[in-house]
């Protein structure tokens, strides 16, 4: 697996998206009617995503609460609230499910909420479908598969002169460090160990 993409937690999407655009990069809404994300795609690598909220009805985490999900209704909570700052880490594959990718978790599988099917269009029109598992651990990443439809451009290189994310700086648990690295094959991510519950602390541009 590889970096997917990293999510930046904005408290207003319009103003997250005008700072971002002012920083000189080229973003576009997640979906043309009252989006609650906006993206930010490189021609390689993991892309960035300027989530407002996560767009999860509260009845919803009620009910992954009484299931025994705390863990990732706490993953979301931290999505939903709080100042902007980068607030969580994906990594994925190429295609099909997650199947292996989950049961190499051991122990962490049967604590995590497995969305086998997702879907958005997005403001070109595209009908991107895709897989999450979300580990109640928030020291681990979750997981993803790619889109059915590659949404990336090509050639692309946004107006700042940045072509791609070159390092993310991933701090965790000295556990989770182990996991990771057993699913994680991608030279960009620094994993480093310092106690925290899976925290992005740098990402560089190039």
């Amino acid at each position: 697996m590889r970096a997917g993409h990293l999510i930046y937690k904005v408290e207003n999407l319009d103003n997250g998206v005008k700072e971002w655009r002012h920083k000189g990069f080229a973003v576009e809404y997640g979906r043309a009617k009252n989006p609650y994300n906006a993206i930010i795609y490189f021609s390689e690598g993991p892309y960035i995503e300027l989530l407002a909220s996560t767009g999860m009805p509260r009845f919803f985490k009620v009910l992954l609460k009484t299931l025994g999900y705390k863990g990732v209704v706490k993953r979301f909570d931290s999505w939903d609230y709080g100042t902007d700052r980068w607030c969580g880490f994906c990594i994925e594959k190429d295609h099909g499910d997650l199947t292996e990718e989950i049961n190499q978790l051991g122990k962490y599988k049967d604590r995590g909420f497995n969305m086998k099917s997702a879907k958005r269009t997005d403001t070109h029109g595209r009908k991107l479908k895709f897989k999450c598992f979300f580990p109640a651990e928030l020291s681990l990443p979750f997981l993803m598969s790619y889109f059915n439809v590659d949404p990336k451009p090509r050639n692309f290189v946004h107006p700042n002169g940045y072509k791609r994310v070159s390092k993310i700086t991933f701090a965790t648990t000295t556990e989770a460090s182990k996991i990771i690295q057993e699913l994680l094959d991608d030279p960009i991510v620094e994993i480093v160990v310092t106690g925290d519950e899976g925290v992005v602390k740098e990402v560089q541009f190039a």
